[in-house]
């Protein structure tokens, strides 16, 4: 058992069963790519749109297809969540839009939706398909707060401000659309307060889910040639485990932490060396939990977190 809210141990009982996410690429793009907003992508942002491990090049069904077969076997799952994950996945003509969700909802070896995109391409089209489609199934939208600085947010060319985020995301929270917030750990100009600032600011929205990343640098992105024109200092393996330590300890007992490090694609990972070694950190991350006799979670605290969300 985990001293916080993991992934696996909340949708074991949520689902009854092991449950593993399917990651599919839904054929979108984003307006920071086709020059609506510009044609830079996010400055951390690989060529994939954050989809390096994705194949694009299947249709739907033998993208689900092959990563049930796959994972199936991997993990002896039997409940899969379709994870739309590359790009901005409610960005486009809205009849594809819902007709491709309309249909994932209606596979029966489909038990959740998880739907990465921006909270400045969601408008009330969209709003009204996803209250629909949560009825059917459990659905969030992964959301990429990242910082909350505004000189941060301009600096990684995220597209819009903490304001216009702050505001749409309201209207989630009304709406009662889950969501899932992921953020940067190490991003350029911000400092440590300013990161638990962005944790802070997040964890009082009570998330249903979040993702903690530290910030490496792939060759295949902006970032990096970035880092080679404006060396900058990149946050230490102490640094973002003291953070994600801070934070575990503050988290609303109800978000569900989905990652607590990122995951390069090692074929193009460049800095820093110490985010390569994932299982060092998270080994770290658990030690130092139970040195400071951090509670574990019961099976009780599951079933109510559970009770909570549905």
């Amino acid at each position: 058992m985990r001293r916080f809210l993991s992934f696996n141990d909340f949708f074991r009982e949520y689902f009854k069963g092991k449950a593993v996410k399917l990651s599919l690429d839904g054929g979108f793009t984003c307006p920071n790519r086709d020059g609506k907003i510009s044609n830079k992508a996010c400055l951390f942002c690989s060529d994939a749109g954050s989809g390096d491990f994705l194949n694009g090049n299947l249709t739907i069904d033998e993208q689900i297809e092959k990563q049930k077969l796959f994972l199936s076997s991997k993990w002896k799952a039997k409940n899969f969540i379709a994870y739309f994950q590359n790009f901005t996945n409610t960005y486009g003509d809205f009849s594809y839009i819902k007709n491709l969700y309309t249909y994932i909802s209606s596979r029966d070896d489909i038990v959740g939706i998880s739907i990465a995109t921006r909270l400045d391409c969601i408008d009330e089209n969209i709003i009204e398909l996803l209250k629909q489609i949560s009825e059917k199934k459990l659905l969030w939208l992964e959301l990429g707060l990242q910082s909350t600085k505004e000189s941060t947010i301009s600096l990684i060319n995220r597209g819009y401000s903490h304001k216009e985020f702050d505001k749409n995301l309201q209207i989630l929270k009304k709406n009662n659309i889950k969501f899932l917030l992921h953020l940067i750990y190490g991003l350029p100009n911000d400092s440590i307060e300013d990161m638990k600032e962005t944790f802070n600011y997040a964890n009082s929205q009570g998330p249903f889910g979040i993702k903690f990343h530290n910030l490496y640098i792939q060759t295949n992105s902006p970032l990096y040639k970035y880092y080679l024109e404006n060396p900058f200092k990149l946050i230490s393996k102490d640094e973002y485990i003291d953070l994600i330590i801070y934070s575990l300890e503050n988290l609303n007992k109800y978000t569900v932490v989905h990652r607590i490090t990122g995951d390069a694609d090692k074929k193009f990972f460049y800095e820093p060396k110490w985010s390569a070694d994932k299982l060092s950190i998270i080994s770290q991350i658990d030690k130092i939990l139970k040195e400071k006799n951090i509670p574990i979670i019961t099976n009780e605290d599951i079933i109510k977190a559970c009770n909570y969300w549905r």
